[in-house]
């Protein structure tokens, strides 16, 4: 009972005390941060997000367009392997290189399966066509 007491009363930190902690966590916060000096533009914002005025003919005037910007975007909308020379992640590395080995000749059987139809087939295609049509019809 009394140690149960004693913890919850809890005696004020001296100044000493807590300059102490404020200074340590002025030092972790300082440690933590960085100073952002370049911005870019974000390519998943849109540009305009109020719509114009339609009948307003100072809006209707056609701007200039910003080739920076522009590259900016069209960069952005590639695919990594146009954008970068070599894969970014673990998982990029995956269809990095999607050039086949080897060239598809139709004629050699070794390489090529097409798909078959036979009268079972086409039979089975024709049930599943007719299944689809029987749900659509509920």
């Amino acid at each position: 009972m009394a140690g149960a007491a004693r913890a919850t009363t809890k005696e004020p930190l001296d100044l000493v005390s807590q300059n102490k902690i404020f200074c340590e966590t002025v030092q972790k916060e300082l440690r933590c941060q960085r100073l952002h000096t370049e911005y870019g533009v974000n390519p998943l914002l849109k540009v305009h997000t109020v719509t114009r005025k339609p009948m307003s003919w100072h809006d209707n005037i056609e701007e200039p367009a910003d080739a920076k910007f522009l590259n900016l975007i069209h960069h952005a909308a590639l695919e990594p392997t146009k954008k970068y020379k070599e894969p970014q992640t673990a998982n990029q590395e995956i269809g990095w290189f999607s050039t086949p080995l080897t060239s598809t000749d139709r004629s050699d059987k070794r390489l090529n399966f097409p798909s078959r139809s036979t009268e079972i087939t086409r039979y089975m295609a024709a049930m599943w066509r007719l299944k689809e049509m029987m749900k659509d019809k509920r």
